[in-house]
């Protein structure tokens, strides 16, 4: 798929994701997700093609790239089959170190994201909590300090990757929220060793994306070295925003690279499907539907490059990442149900891939942010309504 918009640089990339995505057919896929088995393989050929680090700068093993070129990155793993389940091998990695880059000493970025592009550190990211959501004053977690250290006791949710990490990003309180000026205020950002003997891991059993499991933490007493908090204490809230924009640029990319992929699957089961003497792909009654889909999800890919593109110019990405994140779940999801309808009752059935995206596509639907309160946001910030909540 050539874009004229892509630099060659980019479009000598995707080519290079497609030679290394062709090793792996959609056998490999459906059997990582229906075992619960990470893709330990496929992760291991995005080390070696330098693609964890893609947008971190060169002297710490990045590639130095632009976030346009991350989100199509991304979305060319998600559309060769692979699905969320390939992109979840390396889609933190693209904007959740961005607090570390932005906010950590030289010797932190140094020690801590070299050997995460490397793929020697494996980390997960410990921001949500069960009584919290998305209303991150809330937290509870609590990190006291102790000296040079400090003492942490919480709990965690949906940490991707917990099992397989050996670091942890966690965001915890340090001072009451009684005590300061915004509830949003007293939390701190911790980037550290997972210590598995005060943090227990307990996987949550999912829809989908089962390849990458994403888990309960419950924190007794991990000891956090000082020299681990990534910038001020009592900040960290604010450093956790210089990943909001991209993660949601990302999400958008991937759900629209999963409506394709399904787009794909329904249209050539379309044109080979013989019912009552003629392909069902003749009938209107399919062909319309489908076309709707292309069309809707190339409509979202031009917010998705908007986005991406006032981001790395350095403007407010808010409105347009927010927008993208919206449209690209709605579309992705559209296409992916649309598969299935077209399939009939084998879409029903493993063996064609395409429940397995519909599954893949409620992630978009739901994180990093529900659909609602990107409404929310975009009525308040964008239209300038009062805000509902």
């Amino acid at each position: 798929m050539q874009n004229d918009t892509f630099s060659p640089e980019l479009q000598a990339i995707l080519e290079n994701i497609d030679k290394i995505c062709a090793k792996y057919d959609p056998s490999y896929w459906r059997n990582c997700d229906s075992q619960a088995q990470f893709p330990q393989m496929f992760f291991e050929d995005m080390v070696q093609a330098g693609l964890l680090g893609i947008m971190m700068p060169p002297e710490y093993g990045g590639a130095g790239l632009s976030m346009l070129d991350a989100a199509m990155i991304v979305q060319r793993i998600v559309q060769s089959g692979a699905g969320m389940t390939g992109a979840t091998t390396m889609h933190s990695y693209i904007f959740a170190p961005n607090p570390l880059l932005k906010h950590g000493t030289g010797e932190q970025k140094r020690n801590r994201l070299i050997p995460l592009i490397e793929g020697q550190h494996r980390v997960c990211f410990a921001i949500t909590e069960p009584d919290a959501g998305l209303d991150t004053s809330r937290l509870k977690t609590r990190a006291t300090r102790q000296g040079d250290y400090y003492e942490v006791h919480g709990q965690k949710v949906w940490p991707t990757g917990a099992l397989l990490a050996n670091k942890l990003l966690l965001i915890a309180r340090t001072t009451d929220q009684q005590d300061t000026k915004r509830p949003i205020d007293g939390l701190s950002l911790f980037y550290t060793d997972l210590d598995k003997e005060t943090v227990k891991i307990k996987p949550i059993p999912k829809l989908g994306v089962s390849a990458n499991a994403s888990c309960e933490l419950f924190i007794d007493g991990l000891k956090i070295p000082i020299e681990d908090r990534i910038g001020e204490e009592g900040k960290g809230f604010y450093y956790l925003l210089d990943g909001l924009n991209p993660e949601r640029i990302l999400v958008a990319a991937e759900a629209i690279g999963l409506g394709r992929l399904a787009l794909e699957r329904a249209v050539a089961y379309a044109k080979e499907r013989i019912v009552f003497g003629r392909p069902i792909g003749m009938n209107q009654g399919i062909q319309h539907p489908l076309a709707v889909c292309w069309a809707e999800l190339e409509a979202a890919q031009q917010v998705v490059i908007h986005a991406a593109k006032k981001y790395d110019e350095g403007k407010d990405a808010g409105a347009y990442a927010n927008a993208a994140k919206y449209l690209g779940a709605e579309a992705g999801f559209k296409a992916c149900t649309q598969a299935i309808m077209t399939h009939g009752g084998m879409g029903y059935a493993k063996e064609f891939d395409v429940e397995r995206y519909l599954r893949e596509v409620m992630v978009p639907r739901l994180a990093p942010i529900s659909q609602q309160l990107v409404l929310c946001y975009l009525s308040e910030h964008v239209l300038g309504l009062p805000k509902s909540y």
